[in-house]
């Protein structure tokens, strides 16, 4: 049924994995992705740019669905031994971006030459900028990109599922993402004499303490996050106490509550903290992705068509990851489902974001005809 669709598709993933593009860059992307949309006869709505949007009219359409592929590449020298390597140094394809591009490049051309089989309205969304903040889906959900929109799905390339497994969570799937920074204010002076200091280095050591109390004493052991102190930046020499002393860090967590609820106290810890030992302590947050939650509906439907497709076996239901996605935007206005690809092993190796990184493309197949189903089977069961 779409075999006739996946040469091209890999062949588009290979264009643009040798044509990869930083977030916020991605011109080059954009206008081949919308040369392919016009070329196809595909009606291209006023989105900003980078990036770009399309849109098919159903034969019915009293329902419209959005498919989302995300196009942005990361900075990460390349090693993955493929005949077709970036030739742009210092920028790469390491999440699968590539691969996304190409199968919703690949959907698209099979909707319009069986348009008579496509009942509702379908949006293309090609997004830039999912790899940082401020986020391309966080944006163009602001520009109104979900307008009249009543479900949206996506989907992932996913190295951690054993290959040949299509799966997703009925509920919370990938985590939120924020960072914080913690500055700690003392009173500095020679390490011989303590005494007469107020230690920020210290009082950094009791708070990254009382921060993991946060997930075992405060938060319901019922939900889930993750505190993690990844820097601390502090002193000049080995005898000398400092001034300052600065924590940096991430909070991950699959509840807005959660969220809130971490923030909160990070910033009771660190302050009562800090003056407990005579200094103070501030609390910078830089707020990344909400969590991603799947509407336990569209997952629902997103089990029920990788079954009637590719059999029950091919069905994985997948436990929560802490990694971040700003698909997460799409679902927080939207009815809406994220799904991952299965593609670890032999041919997919390495992790997400590793500079030997690569995707499966025996995969893409699967993905390409998931999708269509997906399509296909919308209307009649929304009904």
């Amino acid at each position: 049924m779409i075999q006739q669709y996946v040469q091209e598709a890999i062949a588009d993933r290979r264009y643009f994995h040798q044509h990869p593009e930083l977030s916020g860059t991605e011109y080059e992307t954009t206008a081949y992705i919308a040369k392919r949309l016009q070329q196809l006869g595909i009606e291209r709505l006023p989105f900003k740019e980078p990036g770009v949007v399309g849109y098919i009219k159903g034969t019915k359409g009293s329902k419209t669905i959005a498919l989302r592929a995300d196009i942005d590449a990361l900075p990460v020298t390349e090693e993955a031994d493929v005949d077709f390597p970036s030739k742009n140094e210092g920028v790469m394809h390491a999440c699968g971006h590539d691969g996304h591009t190409a199968i919703l490049l690949a959907v698209a051309k099979w909707l319009v030459e069986h348009r008579e089989q496509v009942a509702p309205n379908v949006i293309l969304i090609f997004q830039s900028a999912e790899e940082i903040t401020p986020s391309g889906a966080d944006a163009l959900v602001r520009q109104g990109v979900l307008q009249n929109v009543d479900a949206i799905y996506g989907l992932h390339l996913w190295q951690g599922m054993e290959k040949e497994k299509i799966g997703l969570a009925h509920g919370p799937m990938m985590a939120s993402i924020d960072d914080f920074e913690i500055t700690i204010q003392g009173a500095g002076g020679h390490g011989s004499m303590p005494h007469e200091t107020v230690d920020p280095i210290y009082i950094a050591s009791h708070i990254i303490q009382g921060l993991q109390s946060i997930i075992s004493r405060k938060l319901d052991a019922v939900d889930s996050a993750v505190i993690s102190v990844g820097q601390i930046e502090a002193g000049t020499t080995y005898n000398i106490i400092p001034d300052r002393a600065k924590l940096i860090g991430t909070i991950r967590a699959l509840s807005p509550n959660a969220v809130a609820l971490a923030k909160r106290e990070i910033v009771q810890i660190s302050e009562r903290m800090a003056e407990a030992f005579g200094g103070t302590a501030s609390v910078e947050y830089i707020v990344g992705t909400p969590p991603l939650v799947n509407d336990v509906q569209c997952a629902r439907r997103v089990q029920r068509v990788i079954e009637q497709t590719f059999g029950a076996a091919h069905f994985e239901e997948v436990k929560p990851v802490m990694g971040g996605e700003d698909f997460a935007y799409y679902t927080e206005r939207a009815k809406g489902a994220f799904v991952f690809v299965g593609m670890g092993g032999e041919g997919s190796q390495y992790p997400h974001h590793h500079p030997k990184f690569t995707i499966d493309e025996e995969v893409i197949p699967n993905a390409i005809q998931f999708m269509v189903e997906l399509v296909q089977s919308y209307e009649e069961e929304a009904e």
